[in-house]
């Protein structure tokens, strides 16, 4: 009984490691598949940021151009702050649970993991306002045209659950700090689809440099290294 015991739980352990390296494999490999072309400054062009806070990227837009002016979706009171004088803010997407619950990786609980993993979560966009991005290891500007930027901003506007007036519907008493806020949000994060992947989709909606498919940040900012 007990070698029959210890052969199933090893057949589980030795499933487990193999689904793991066949998904960390299937990542490397379509995380160097690059699709779309990197923006090239031009007059008109909108400049944004990749920003990587070593686990998660955001997408760091201009506060107001001539296509957008964001106040009208997502606004400075929601913050801590309220500080109108930021010129750039950042989205990102990701699970709500590690977003509300977990705001350093020592507080993460099985259970939050789980359900983010396996589709049982909701999900979340972070809202971050900046002064001014500064380029560095984790941080890359990139050129839209005034229509790529025009696909952005629609692959944005629909990843915010709305209420019946159309509005996002913010998640009130939650932020990390003084210029950020939580809203509601579409779609389930999961092992494919995870923080990550939905900036790289944002990438790949807006014509620029992307992986084929990546839930790491170092997939996306590979592709604006190399």
């Amino acid at each position: 009984m007990i070698r029959k015991v210890a052969k199933a739980a090893a057949y589980t352990v030795g499933g487990v490691v193999g689904a793991v390296a066949v998904y960390l494999a299937a990542a490397v490999v379509t995380s160097g598949i690059p699709v779309g072309r990197r923006g090239q400054p031009a007059p008109d062009a909108v400049e944004a940021y990749i920003l990587s806070n070593g686990v998660h990227t955001d997408i760091v837009l201009p506060v107001q151009s001539a296509q957008m002016d964001w106040t009208q979706l997502v606004r400075y009171a929601h913050t801590p702050a309220a500080d109108p004088s930021m010129r750039y803010v950042g989205f990102g997407w990701g699970d709500k649970g590690f977003y509300l619950d977990t705001p350093t990786w020592a507080q993460l609980k099985p259970s939050t993991a789980f359900k983010a993993m396996f589709w049982l979560g909701e999900s979340a966009m972070h809202v971050t306002f900046h002064r001014q991005p500064t380029e560095g290891p984790a941080c890359v500007k990139i050129f839209l045209t005034p229509d790529q930027y025009a696909r952005l901003i629609t692959f944005i506007q629909t990843s915010f659950e709305v209420d019946q007036a159309g509005q996002p519907r913010p998640i009130e008493g939650h932020s990390y700090g003084k210029f950020d806020a939580f809203y509601e949000a579409e779609r389930t994060y999961n092992l494919f689809y995870t923080c990550n992947s939905w900036s790289n989709e944002a990438l790949k909606a807006a014509g620029q440099r992307a992986a084929l498919w990546t839930p790491f940040d170092a997939g996306i900012f590979w592709h604006y290294r190399s």
